[in-house]
């Protein structure tokens, strides 16, 4: 990814997007939006990062862990460590026995009337839910220069494959054919990506080509969405 820098209101950056306490009060860290662990080493250069409380940061951890090792042993229809795509979802199945039970309980497997076996993965959504949270107010936050620190309207995931032509379509489209209904504020990222087409395709942000990529808009309330892996689909949406 290319460096972008910005020109927001700096009082924009006073809290953490998390718990919304004032960062000044506390211990904070440089957090990386998109989770790190999601991308696939060698990581590109210049990955957004903000400023949020280490203890908001320690806190998504375990669900990190979770959500990366469970989209990984998804796509390797495996808990094996030696068939993941995703190094770091290997190690913690290596290292946490109990993180690849609880998994591999959530594997089922049936025969499709052409005899067919085919996986079913239920996953946890509250876990996966808060880590598509925390990575949305961080896109947010840093294209927009938007602390969004209210409950959005919805959350959601789901695969890809398992959206219609037509709810595909709508998803990756998000005014592609003319570009954003509204156009950011002057001074932030995502005024720079729309004007000089910095790490976009189409109105796609593009973190690590065929692993994750993000759009925010805000015609209609302020919406985030990913793809993770070209695999799980999200959208997070707040209100104006």
């Amino acid at each position: 990814m290319e460096r972008v820098e910005e020109f927001v209101d700096d009082r924009q950056k006073s809290w953490c997007i998390h718990c919304t306490k004032w960062l000044t009060e506390l211990d904070t860290t440089e957090d990386h939006v998109p989770t790190k662990s999601l991308l696939i080493k060698p990581r590109p250069h210049h990955l957004p990062i903000v400023t949020i409380c280490r203890d908001c940061n320690n806190g998504f951890s375990r669900d990190e862990q979770y959500a990366v090792t469970f989209l990984s042993c998804v796509l390797a229809g495996s808990t094996d460590p030696e068939k993941q795509r995703s190094a770091s979802a290997a190690r913690a199945l290596t290292e946490s026995a109990a993180l690849r039970a609880m998994i591999d309980r959530t594997k089922r497997e049936f025969q499709t009337a052409g005899g067919e076996t085919r996986i079913v993965w239920q996953p946890d959504m509250d876990r996966i839910d808060r880590v598509v949270l925390k990575n949305a107010r961080g896109h947010a936050y840093f294209e927009y220069g938007e602390p969004k620190m209210e409950a959005p309207l919805r959350v959601w995931a789901r695969p890809l494959e398992s959206m219609s032509e037509y709810e595909r379509e709508d998803f990756e489209g998000l005014g592609a054919a003319g570009g954003p209904a509204a156009w950011p504020e002057v001074g932030s990222r995502m005024m720079t990506r729309i004007a000089t087409g910095l790490d976009m395709d189409r109105n796609w942000i593009v973190v690590q080509d065929g692993t994750y990529r993000y759009t925010v808009d805000d015609s209609q309330g302020l919406r985030v969405r990913s793809v993770i892996w070209e695999y799980l689909a999200t959208e997070v949406h707040w209100e104006h």
